[in-house]
């Protein structure tokens, strides 16, 4: 085998995992969000559970893609360890889509189906189309890559080295574990069973080893939920052990019923084609382990809790600056994959609601220190700010990684807007914070407001308050509500200028002291700003609702 030969394996495995990226990129933008919606209202039944499971896994060729999915609901509490055991067993039967397509050897319809793909990518201006357009471009890819893989391996069968690690695939043990390891390494079950069957049309390992590496690739494709889980809640986690339990408790089966059982010479004798022999194996594996688990899935859900059972929580896990909603984003980490936006779009809503509590909790205690000249809260003010700080910064790396990743222009608009809705939040503590730190000055310099600007400030504090509680309502981002916080702005600044005005006459009739004065031109500075970043908020809510 020369060198030309040995790139065209690698260059063929480049095209069929990027057609398969060009798939599951296309069709997370023509419906990523009603997949979310489907997964979300569909899977209290277990039957309809593993069907819905089946038709997104079948429809994206990715059972990696749905587990991610998954383990993202269950880590946003959006669904329950049981609902998302159905989900993964649908999952592993909707993969086996991929392998059924190779083997009906579609692959001469490769290059029109590309090219049919491209043209609309290219020609066309609607989105939609174009979206369809990438979908059927990385089919064709998909076909053409295979082609090419299968092209460059036809000389292995003349390479001795080669040939002596093929027979090794005959032993169980190693069989399973090269199937794992190869899978896990190209996160990618389908893109390696495709590989096998290539193998196998060539004739260069036989289907009775092929059937242990095939055992084996359904174990190497949890590692993808596996990675998706790292940070997530102790449920989340739960629901990647069900995935690698279903799977380790399928081939833990199958290995003991093909050793005992001539399963692969009656496969042999009922399907001639190599390609379709390691199709229907794959098939059979999956849709028999889950007719066996079926009843069994809440004890998978209850041995999954038992083998990562609840914690005990720090005593600082209360104060402690964290993400509850959204997994913590890693240098290097790797996103992505279809509907982690739709998921993602709750648990920054969940994020955000939090983040915008303790700015109103800080609102209303800077203007309470102002008014009783008290600092006793001003260190909980400043945790609060800090803490805000800290979750405008993650949440703003969640968000960039986020954007770079999407390919659903609904989901980039809403992303975009809770980006920034987290800033002006940000700036709505500042502001709180500054209050705070007035009251430091009126404590130290003993300065003290007039009975007049005080009643001012109590109309200040309780209008900011009503202002941002109402970007807690649920009611959020409806035109009506818009327009009720839209007059709170406007409150907000009339209420600004008048108390201007009035400053103005008791500085003409000397009734507040030149520092006095300065700090209350400052607050009432502070206080318009709050108004104003209340009303991008709430516009941004009201983008964010339409979109959806």
């Amino acid at each position: 085998m020369n060198l030309l030969e040995f790139l065209g394996v690698f260059g063929g495995l480049a095209l069929f995992l990027h057609g398969m990226q060009m798939m599951s990129s296309g069709l997370e933008a023509v419906a990523g969000n009603r997949m979310k919606a489907i997964l979300e209202r569909l899977t209290a039944n277990r039957f309809m559970g593993v069907l819905v499971g089946a038709l997104i896994t079948a429809a994206v060729q990715s059972s990696s893609a749905t587990t991610v999915m998954v383990v993202g609901f269950v880590n946003a509490g959006m669904m329950t360890l049981s609902q998302a055991v159905w989900l993964i067993m649908g999952a592993n039967v909707g993969t086996t889509v991929t392998g059924l397509l190779i083997a009906l050897d579609v692959g001469a319809l490769a290059p029109v189906v590309a090219f049919g793909g491209v043209f609309l990518m290219v020609f066309v201006k609607r989105a939609r189309l174009q979206h369809i357009g990438q979908i059927l471009a990385g089919l064709g890819i998909l076909f053409i890559g295979m082609d090419t893989m299968s092209a460059a391996m036809a000389p292995l069968r003349e390479f001795p080295a080669f040939i002596h690690l093929m027979s090794t695939l005959s032993n169980p043990l190693l069989g399973i574990l090269f199937g794992a390891l190869f899978t896990a390494l190209i996160q990618s079950s389908s893109a390696s069973v495709g590989i096998l069957q290539t193998l196998a049309a060539g004739g260069i390992v036989q289907f009775s080893g092929a059937v242990y590496v095939l055992f084996g690739q359904n174990i190497g494709t949890c590692i993808t939920a596996v990675l998706a889980a790292m940070g997530t809640s102790r449920n989340a986690k739960r629901a990647t052990c069900i995935h690698l339990l279903f799977n380790v408790i399928g081939t833990v089966i199958f290995t003991a019923v093909v050793l005992v059982f001539p399963v692969t010479a009656l496969i042999e004798a009922a399907v001639p084609s190599p390609k379709a022999q390691i199709a229907a194996m794959h098939m059979i594996f999956n849709l028999a382990t889950t007719i066996l688990l079926l009843p069994l899935g809440n004890w998978l859900a209850r041995l999954a809790e038992q083998l990562l059972p609840d914690r005990e929580e720090p005593q600082s896990a209360g104060t402690e600056m964290r993400l509850a909603y959204l997994t913590p984003v890693t240098a290097g980490g790797k996103d992505g994959g279809l509907g982690v936006s739709a998921i993602v779009v709750d648990q920054l809503r969940n994020e955000l609601h939090r983040m915008l509590e303790m700015a109103r909790q800080n609102v209303e205690a800077g203007f309470n220190a102002v008014l009783r000249q008290d600092t006793a809260p001003l260190e909980r003010v400043e945790q609060r700010e800090e803490y805000i700080d800290f979750l405008n910064r993650e949440i703003s790396r969640y968000v960039s990684r986020l954007i770079a990743i999407e390919t659903n222009e609904r989901g980039s608009r809403i992303v975009s807007s809770f980006f920034t809705i987290s800033g002006n939040i940000e700036r709505i503590s500042d502001h709180a914070d500054n209050l705070a730190g007035y009251t430091r000055l009126l404590v130290e310099k003993g300065i003290s407001f007039s009975v007049y600007a005080q009643e001012e400030i109590r109309q200040m504090r309780d209008v900011s308050i009503r202002a941002v509680t109402a970007l807690l309502s649920g009611e959020g981002g409806r035109v009506e509500w818009l327009s009720q916080v839209a007059q709170l702005e406007q409150r907000i600044d009339d209420m600004t200028a008048d108390f201007r005005r009035d400053q103005l006459s008791r500085m003409r009739e000397g009734a507040c002291s030149d520092e006095a004065c300065i700090l209350y031109s400052e607050l009432l500075t502070d206080f318009e700003r709050i108004g104003d970043h209340v009303l991008n908020i709430a516009e941004e809510l009201t983008k964010a609702r339409t979109t959806l």
